[in-house]
Formats: structure tokens, C-alpha cells, sequence
């Protein structure tokens, strides 16, 4: 099993794929929701509604695109499923802050 694993690291197949922007471009991708998960704990006050929902709008169309492109790209479409989910997260806490809490005071 591991001589096989092996081989199949060593493939030309394997070499070109991670040295492509189908992989790349995913893996760099995924700073984007790394970084709105960080920011889930920070103050809401910094959110930007603006960009949160462009980046929802963004994920959501790309999503579909990595869907419907052939080969299909996974990795591109769990990086943006992840981003998201991140971005709707943001997005709520941003309208908590700024319209609901508001409304209590």
C-alpha cells in the first residue's frame, strides 16, 4: 500500500496538479475565511458591512464556478463553503451591532 502512495506522490500527474493554480490558487484562497474566523471574537464595531456581504456574494458565486468547472475543484469549493459560513457569521454580529442592540438602547 505505501509503495503505492509513493508512486502516486512521484507521478508526473500529482507534480502537475500541485504546481497549478488549481491548487494555488485554493490554497492562498483560503487566508480569506482563515482570516474572518479570527476575527469572530474581535469587536464588532470593525466590521464592515459593505465588504462582508461583497465577500458573501463573492463566495457564493465561486462556489458554483468550482462546481462547474472541469475538472471540478473541491478544495476551491470547500474554501469558499467555509468562507461562507465565516462571512454570514460577520454579517449577523455586524447587524446585531449596529441595528438591533442600537434599538435596545
Amino acid at each position: 500500500m505505501s509503495g503505492r502512495i509513493l508512486k502516486l506522490l512521484k507521478s508526473k500527474e500529482t507534480r502537475d496538479y500541485f504546481m497549478s493554480t488549481h491548487f494555488w490558487g485554493p490554497i492562498t484562497n483560503w487566508l480569506i475565511p482563515i482570516a474572518a474566523i479570527a476575527d469572530i471574537r474581535r469587536d464588532p464595531k470593525y466590521i464592515s458591512g459593505k465588504m462582508t456581504l461583497a465577500l458573501c456574494l463573492y463566495s457564493a458565486m465561486f462556489m458554483r464556478f468550482a462546481i462547474r468547472v472541469q475538472p471540478r475543484n473541491m478544495l476551491l469549493f470547500a474554501c469558499h463553503f467555509v468562507n461562507e459560513g465565516a462571512q454570514l457569521t460577520q454579517g449577523a454580529r455586524f447587524v446585531n451591532y449596529h441595528y438591533l442592540e442600537k434599538k435596545k438602547e
